[in-house]
Formats: structure tokens, C-alpha cells, sequence
């Protein structure tokens, strides 16, 4: 036994409710223990929760927020949601709906969606962290930091020399398929959340 075979999966186990793989065949279990960490983050504030997905529908690995925005103002979640398909939240207007979103609530607790890129072996992974995020951080673009907690996926590799060319050549198939489970966690915490009060 390696000597430090304990520690390893004593740290796989608090981190494996921070993330879940979409290319792996999904359970619902697992949906629920990602639920659970989004209730954690949520339970730790009383502020207005508000659901900021960042993106832009003309690059397909960049759609992923948008997509969700989208699914979640479909299933009619009880938050204010910014970020759709017909009205998607990008760099050229992120600065001024993170104002809109000040100006309108009062100290909001902003949960933050987006696509990120990353290692090739974790393509498909999902994250929750609380903290913020930076939007663009893989194109090099400088845009405010964004939200209290995030939620993002790696919808593909990273090509350090061709950074948008890697958003523009991912899968629609595997942005689907992780929006998909992104909602369905965001669902199930809200679930849980009205059925706790």
C-alpha cells in the first residue's frame, strides 16, 4: 500500500461532490450529491440568489451558459436568471448587466454559469466552487470577476495558441448533454431547497 493512499482518497471523496463527469454515464445519485453541494453554498446566505450565465451563441463551446440560461427560464425556477439564447450575456455587455443586476437587487448572491476549457481527460466535467470566477480567462480577456459561487463545465482542450478555436470546435452533442445536467442539478437543489422550508 502506498503510504499516502488514505490521504488520496480522503481527498477524492470531499472533492468528488464538487464535480461530476458528463461523459460518464450519469446517475441520478450523483445529480443528487451535486444538488446537495449547491444547497451547502445556498444555505450559507440570505441574500437574493441570482443566476448570471455567461456566453455567447455564436460559438458552440461558448453556448453552454446561454443553453442553460435558457432551460432554466423554461423550467421556471423561482430566481432571476440573466444569460439566454435570445438574450445571451457576453463580453461586450457583461459589464453593464453585472451593473443592472446591482442597481436592481440589493447585495445579490450571484451564482455564476460558463463554459471553461481545460485538460483534455476532463472534458465533460462539471464544477461547484464558491467564489468568483473570471469570464474569458482562457481567451485572455480582461473582464470583471464575476459571482459568489460558480458553476462551470470544460466543454473542451485547451489550445494555448488557438484558444477560440478550441470553443469553436466543440461538440454541440457534449454542450447539450452537460447543460442537461447542469439544469437538472440546479432543478433538483431547487427542489430540495422548497421542500427544507
Amino acid at each position: 500500500m502506498w503510504p499516502f493512499e488514505n490521504k488520496k482518497k480522503d481527498k477524492d471523496k470531499v472533492e468528488g461532490s464538487n464535480y461530476l463527469s458528463a461523459q460518464k454515464p450519469t446517475e441520478v445519485i450523483e445529480i443528487e450529491k451535486m444538488a446537495n453541494k449547491l444547497i451547502d453554498i445556498l444555505h450559507h446566505t440570505s441574500k437574493e440568489i441570482i443566476f448570471l450565465c455567461v456566453g455567447s451563441d455564436r460559438s458552440t463551446g461558448d453556448s453552454l451558459g446561454p443553453i442553460v440560461g435558457t432551460l432554466l427560464k423554461e423550467k421556471n425556477i423561482p430566481f432571476p436568471i440573466y444569460g439566454t439564447l435570445q438574450a445571451p450575456v457576453h463580453a461586450l455587455n457583461i459589464k453593464n448587466v453585472i451593473e443592472d443586476i446591482h442597481n436592481t437587487f440589493e447585495d445579490p448572491f450571484i451564482i455564476g454559469i460558463d463554459a471553461c476549457l481545460g485538460d483534455e481527460r476532463k472534458i465533460g466535467t462539471i464544477f461547484i466552487r464558491e467564489g468568483s470566477f473570471f469570464p474569458g480567462k482562457a481567451l485572455n480577456k480582461e473582464l470583471p470577476s464575476v459571482g459568489d459561487c460558480h458553476i462551470t463545465a470544460n466543454v473542451n482542450y485547451l489550445d494555448p495558441f488557438y484558444p477560440m478555436q478550441s470553443l469553436s470546435s466543440t461538440r454541440l452533442y457534449t454542450v447539450l448533454k452537460i447543460a442537461d445536467i447542469m439544469t437538472k442539478i440546479i432543478i433538483r437543489s431547487v427542489f430540495l431547497i422548497r421542500n427544507s422550508q
